[in-house]
């Protein structure tokens, strides 16, 4: 998706703060509402505002947490500009990022700020830079048919009619986000090559999640 001024990987910083944060994901094009309200990252998002408005959301590879002073960076993260901002009687920032470009993490960098700050290679996903259009279409029977069983069973809902009406990438990419997969599963969403590769990476985690509640709903129930 094209927001004015991003149209090529070296338009964008080559140094970015970080925000780490298991279990969530922001994807291209996706708008990701954040509530703000420790120091160090209140301080990210004063000087992201004085800046480009830029940061980067990263997930946790889950290991070294002992070993290190900060736990260790998944490789692939999504930058987002800052598109909507507010402040909390209380002090809280309320901000929705919407995502640019997803990035490799070339390395960490030492940084006298309380966040954290990498040097980020946005070449090789230069593509999500580019127009989505209303992506390519896909067979929606089955696969709304795979979400409204997953959400039956996680006891959530969804509003049908937008779901219905929804392109593809919007589609897509909102129930990556939205649904509460685990943090490796939201990982693989991440790094899919292209909208159809995250489709199918999506569409196997849906299969799963229904096949292990047909199993739950064939397994001998004990007596009451």
């Amino acid at each position: 998706m094209v927001m004015s001024g991003y149209r090529k990987a070296k338009d964008l910083p080559a140094v970015i703060p970080v925000f780490p944060l298991d279990g969530a994901v922001l994807l291209p094009g996706g708008v990701l509402p954040l509530q703000i309200f420790e120091p160090r990252y209140l301080n990210m998002i004063d000087d992201a505002m004085a800046g480009e408005r830029i940061i980067g959301m990263i997930q946790t590879t889950g290991e070294g947490e002992r070993a290190r002073p900060a736990p260790a960076l998944t490789r692939v993260g999504c930058a987002g500009r800052i598109t909507s901002y507010s402040e909390t009687s209380d002090g809280k920032y309320l901000i929705a990022l919407t995502g640019l470009c997803r990035f490799a993490v070339a390395e960490e960098i030492a940084t006298p700020t309380p966040y954290r700050q990498v040097r980020a290679d946005f070449a090789p996903f230069e593509v999500d830079l580019q127009p989505d259009g209303d992506g390519d279409e896909f067979e929606r029977a089955p696969f709304l048919d795979l979400l409204r069983r997953y959400l039956d069973l996680r006891g959530l809902g969804v509003e049908w009619d937008v779901v219905n009406a929804a392109p593809a990438p919007a589609l897509i990419n909102s129930l990556c986000m939205a649904l509460p997969f685990s943090r490796v599963e939201k990982q693989a969403l991440l790094e899919a090559a292209d909208l159809e590769g995250r489709r199918q990476v999506l569409t196997t985690l849906l299969e799963i999640e229904a096949a292990s509640g047909a199993a739950d709903d064939d397994a001998p129930h004990p007596l009451q």
